[in-house]
């Protein structure tokens, strides 16, 4: 049985709303609903400070859905209400027209044992960091478009399922459409492909969800997406190192880990935290970057350390980690990414875009040096 939007609101109608009042549906409060794969997926708005009290209306809910022949499964979250006026997502800007290349290079395949891998997909990379607010899903983005600038086939998973960032910084909007209503079809920019939340809920729209549904919607965006051929799927990890990026690092089989920093000791403090949480679970660091490295002056040219200079480069020497590069903090970097245009593919021959390239680069050696190793400690059975 087909599953439809206005089967599930009557079904709505049957739960009361806060206090009793009414229908959750004659209230307002049903977010746009969204259905793949007989699996319902939509929201409640309520006030904040009562997201924890309301939680039974939330299950309520997830219940009567549920029990709507032929669906699947239902993820339901609370909302928060959003004060003051909403602001229209930018129209997605058409990608530049690739430039002839070379034979593409190869990315090794990921080697880590005991997790189940995503068909199609050869390595899995984490761009992480331990705390936000350091440039992580900026350096995320540029550096999997500097790797598809080397020939290879990128997409780009939004894990940051409380504040997703991809649809602004590659200028994408909708929703993504399904596949025989079974799996999600990747959303592409700049021959990327991605998936975030950010396609599913308004981008004003204030995530309260708890950790199991964070995990399963992470797990979803995964695996339930039709990826194709990939070389690398670039993630771009919450920050912090809460339960969903342990549980990310314990049962997604990545290849390798990018930290990102800026120099300042507090910064890096909270680095090591999310560089020893991958060594925990036997990631491979395949380095660590140092954001806002610097300033440089857009009408002198002078340069100021803001946030101190080479914190992270001496933090990287110090653990034994490779140092993949500093990027200054420059305007151009800024612009390029509120507007949805990385400088990777709007300034390609610029000297920030050369910062990018060069930390992809050293990205993708390292993870074929980090495959090659495992390899070679693998023991093999000869039979004579």
């Amino acid at each position: 049985m087909t599953v439809t939007k206005e089967t599930v609101l009557a079904a709505l109608q049957t739960v009361k709303g806060p206090d009793f009042e009414g229908d959750l549906v004659s209230l307002g409060l049903v977010s746009d609903i969204f259905i793949a794969d007989s699996k319902v997926f939509f929201s409640i708005t309520v006030p904040s400070a009562r997201a924890q009290e309301l939680e039974p209306l939330r299950a309520a809910a997830e219940r009567v859905v549920k029990a709507i022949p032929g669906v699947a499964g239902a993820v339901v979250a609370l909302t928060a209400e959003k004060k003051g006026g909403g602001m229209e997502a930018a129209p997605p800007r058409p990608a530049p027209k690739p430039a002839q290349r070379p034979a593409p290079p190869t990315a090794p395949p990921s080697t880590q044992s005991g997790k189940r891998g995503v068909p199609g997909i050869r390595s899995i990379i984490a761009v992480a960091s331990g705390k936000g607010g350091v440039g992580k899903s900026t350096t995320a983005v540029n550096i999997a478009l500097g790797l598809s600038a080397l020939g290879l086939k990128i997409g780009v998973l939004d894990a940051d399922i409380y504040g997703p960032s991809m649809p602004r910084l590659l200028g994408i909007s909708g929703k993504p459409e399904t596949v025989d209503g079974k799996t999600l079809k990747p959303m592409e920019n700049y021959g990327v492909k991605v998936m975030s939340m950010g396609f599913l809920v308004e981008e004003e729209t204030p995530m309260i969800w708890r950790g199991p549904m964070v995990m399963s919607a992470l797990t979803q965006m995964l695996r339930e997406v039709q990826w194709g051929e990939l070389d690398v799927l670039v993630v771009d990890m919450p920050p912090g190192t809460g339960d969903a990026q342990l549980t990310m690092a314990q049962n997604v089989p990545l290849a390798g880990a990018v930290i990102v920093s800026t120099p300042q000791d507090l910064a890096l403090i909270d680095a090591r935290k999310g560089l020893n949480m991958f060594r925990k679970v036997d990631v491979p660091l395949l380095g660590i970057v140092e954001n806002m490295s610097y300033f440089i002056a857009p009408d002198t040219g002078a340069r100021y350390d803001i946030f101190g200079h080479g914190g992270a480069e001496r933090e990287a020497e110090r653990l034994g980690v490779p140092f993949l590069g500093a990027v200054p903090l420059t305007m151009d970097v800024r612009e390029t990414s509120d507007a949805g245009t990385p400088v990777v593919v709007s300034n390609p021959t610029g000297p920030q875009a050369g910062v990018y390239r060069g930390i992809a680069q050293k990205v993708l050696e390292r993870l074929r040096a980090e495959v090659a190793a495992s390899e070679a400690a693998t023991p093999k059975i000869v039979f004579e």
